[in-house]
């Protein structure tokens, strides 16, 4: 069997030794209900409060401010749902963009199917950025949140939140933006960039998966999104996950520590990757901006090809890759991030994402740029469109 090498790192991570270390005593050891008064239960809580402590110092906030629920998509959910329903009295207009996750599209488009919201879908430029001047047009007296994700997940393109904080904080309208792929790859203090509301996944930064949190600054009026017993300060219904909490606490405090020598590999590797792919394949489009990425992100586009059968093919030589958010993974339609930005169809099927982690190496990345240029020809050389296209650049010398 070929090496493994893993580069949807944008999908899920690899739990971390200590981080499995942190949480193994809370599912045999310290089992109790952190909800119960006794003593042994005690242990339990004293873990869980740990955690979110751990949590409350990476965003540089109380940890009080951190909900914890079972993931990203639910703490998406909460944000849109509860706000509006906390906030309708005053206007039932949101605004985001067309290159959210579906955890936030969807949502949205319930809010406008089910319960009457309006919603702004802001268009992104060529690189996938928001335009702060749209942004600006498009606040009415109506609107009463604004979500923006920090960083996409398939194009690692990240936006300007310090100056969307900005604009909302000056028209007093809640900003929520979903950090999934951002929080513990790039510094994110909330009170700085004026951030209401902050969604997080465990899994995307080498903790267990189903965890996640909602960050709330204090004051913002959202209820309760399942509805039950008094955890999460009667906010979140239903026994904590301790030994996932008290791991995601362990992942997010571990990330924190290790950010700025471990991105900084990451970015090091990554516009190597880039530059040989730009340099050795030819019509190979970059999507995103260069610059303004996550550190562990390639996202490219091959002209003349389908992305689905370059993917099977680096199946069979051990690398892990992925044409866009692993939530849609099983859908035919081309991603709806690279239509966002302006390509065709006809390439945004041709895409590939890989997302390195601290353990890829300049070797792996070699092999697989290797492999990449050998598939991708190969491909073409199958393509009749690549036919037509050639014999039309050579009737042209």
């Amino acid at each position: 069997m070929a090496k493994l090498i893993y580069l949807d790192n944008a999908a899920t991570t690899k739990t971390a030794p200590e981080v499995v270390d942190a949480m193994l005593p809370y599912f045999s050891e310290l089992y109790g209900n952190p909800s119960s008064i006794y003593d042994f239960s005690q242990k339990s809580k004293e873990g869980l409060m740990a955690a979110r402590a751990q949590i409350g110092a990476v965003l540089g906030t109380d940890a009080q401010n951190i909900y914890f629920t079972a993931g990203g998509s639910e703490a998406d959910n909460w944000a849109l749902k509860a706000t509006f329903e906390a906030y309708k009295n005053k206007g039932n207009h949101i605004i985001t963009t067309k290159i959210e996750h579906h955890a936030i599209l969807h949502t949205c488009e319930y809010l406008e199917k089910e319960r009457g919201a309006k919603i702004t879908y802001l268009n992104v430029d060529e690189n996938g950025l928001v335009k702060l001047d749209e942004l600006k047009r498009a606040i009415t007296p109506e609107t009463i949140l604004v979500s923006v994700m920090f960083a996409n997940n398939e194009i690692g393109i990240i936006q300007p939140i310090k100056e969307i904080g900005e604009i909302c904080k000056e028209k007093g309208i809640l900003f929520h933006t979903d950090a999934v792929q951002a929080f513990g790859q790039v510094p994110i203090k909330v009170d700085e960039l004026n951030i209401d509301m902050l969604s997080s996944s465990g899994h995307k930064i080498n903790g267990p998966k189903g965890i996640g949190f909602l960050y709330i600054r204090k004051g913002v009026k959202i209820k309760s999104f399942v509805h039950g017993g008094a955890q999460e300060r009667k906010r979140r219904a239903g026994t904590e996950n301790v030994p996932g909490i008290v791991g995601y606490g362990a992942a997010a405090a571990r990330a924190d520590r290790t950010m700025a020598e471990r991105t900084g590999a990451e970015i090091e590797l990554r516009d190597y990757a880039i530059n040989r792919i730009m340099n050795e394949i030819p019509y190979a489009k970059l999507n995103g901006d260069p610059v303004k990425r996550l550190p562990n992100n390639i996202n490219f586009s091959f002209q003349f090809i389908e992305g689905e059968s370059l993917l099977l093919m680096l199946d069979s030589d051990g690398i892990c890759a992925s044409s866009g958010s692993a939530c849609t993974s099983g859908s035919l339609d081309p991603s709806h991030v690279l239509l966002a930005i302006g390509l065709p169809h006809e390439i945004a099927h041709g895409s590939l994402r890989m997302t390195i982690s601290e353990e890829t190496t300049k070797e792996d990345m070699d092999f697989v740029i290797d492999r990449l240029k050998f598939i991708v020809q190969y491909l073409r050389n199958m393509s009749p469109l690549y036919e037509d296209f050639m014999r039309k650049q050579n009737k042209n010398k």
